[in-house]
């Protein structure tokens, strides 16, 4: 199983009178969002499930970033995934279907790093990760067995944030 974890790029908060769930990308997030979306082209980064918060910064990252993910996919767009508790977020993988071998996340932090914290026991780049985890930041974790219902920890893999594709 893999799982990639994106959080939303960065947000705008130029209109202070729109509520969190409403604000959109600034035009730095959207330069980040596509960056990271030639990134996961060039990876061939294709999950078969993408579950994506319902704040419009998270869904205007997937858009972004959608055209590199495939066509074989699913996207969900979830209210219970505007959290920023990584319970809440564990609790909805643990829904996956196990015969789905491959999800993306999109969502917000705190929750994005504490799940990947909680969930991965290994890899070069964790502390990295643990220290800071930037908007647009994208981490995979690879569990060697096991069901989305019951994860087992598995290894970072993979952590990539936007200024590393400059």
């Amino acid at each position: 199983m893999r799982l990639w974890l994106l959080r939303h790029a960065k947000s705008s908060w130029d209109d202070t009178g729109l509520p969190d769930v409403e604000r959109p990308l600034a035009s730095r997030g959207q330069e980040a969002a596509d960056r990271m979306r030639d990134y996961l082209l060039a990876e061939g980064i294709e999950p078969q499930l993408v579950l994506c918060s319902s704040a419009t910064r998270a869904r205007e990252t997937l858009v972004r970033v959608l055209p590199a993910l495939g066509t074989a996919l699913q996207v969900l767009i979830e209210p219970e995934l505007y959290t920023f508790d990584a319970d809440v977020l564990l609790g909805r993988l643990s829904r996956v279907p196990d015969h789905v071998a491959s999800v993306m996340l999109v969502g917000h932090n705190p929750a994005i790093e504490e799940l990947v914290v909680r969930i991965a026991d290994r890899g070069d780049r964790l502390h990295d990760l643990s220290e800071k985890y930037p908007t647009a930041g994208l981490a995979e974790v690879e569990f060697p067995t096991g069901t989305w219902s019951a994860i087992e920890p598995g290894a970072l893999t993979r952590f990539v944030v936007p200024r590393d594709l400059e």
